[in-house]
């Protein structure tokens, strides 16, 4: 893979949406797409911590908020293209499985891999993401203020 800006970006946006997908999600879309690309795993699935940063109001100092656990998983394919897959909580299976399409996106297969897995997941974080907005906007106040007239 080169390291061209739209490359980056685009393995960014992948490795993103794989992370933030539910774990059945993605073994089901996993499942349906029927890929069993032969591989070795560089790295098993490893379950760690990392350190979470934040900043007040998104523009302040950043400060230390927390940790989190996350796992993370390498494997190498056949034709010995490299795939990463890090993931939030201690699930070694999803890991794998991002670490497969991460690989499996950087080779010819890229395209049945989009249309098979990662469109279905899209579909499912917009859906969940207009659902999440729906519920806060049933939740929205309006104030209505009348002006009053001096007598």
């Amino acid at each position: 893979m080169t390291g061209t800006a739209d490359t980056v970006a685009a393995r960014k946006a992948w490795m993103g949406l794989l992370a933030k997908a539910p774990a059945a999600n993605l073994a089901t879309a996993w499942g349906a797409a029927g890929l069993a690309p032969d591989h070795v795993v560089l790295r098993g699935p490893e379950i760690g911590s990392v350190m979470v940063r934040g900043r007040a109001g998104a523009v302040g100092a950043p400060f230390n908020l927390g940790e989190m656990t996350v796992t993370r998983c390498s494997v190498k394919l056949s034709c010995g293209t490299v795939g990463h897959g890090y993931v939030q909580g201690r699930d070694g299976g999803k890991a794998r499985i991002a670490a497969l399409v991460d690989a499996l996106m950087q080779t010819g297969a890229a395209e049945r891999v989009e249309t098979a897995v990662l469109a279905p997941l899209r579909e499912d974080a917009h859906r969940r993401k207009d659902t999440r907005a729906a519920k806060a906007a049933a939740t929205k106040v309006e104030f209505f203020t009348m002006v009053r007239g001096e007598d």
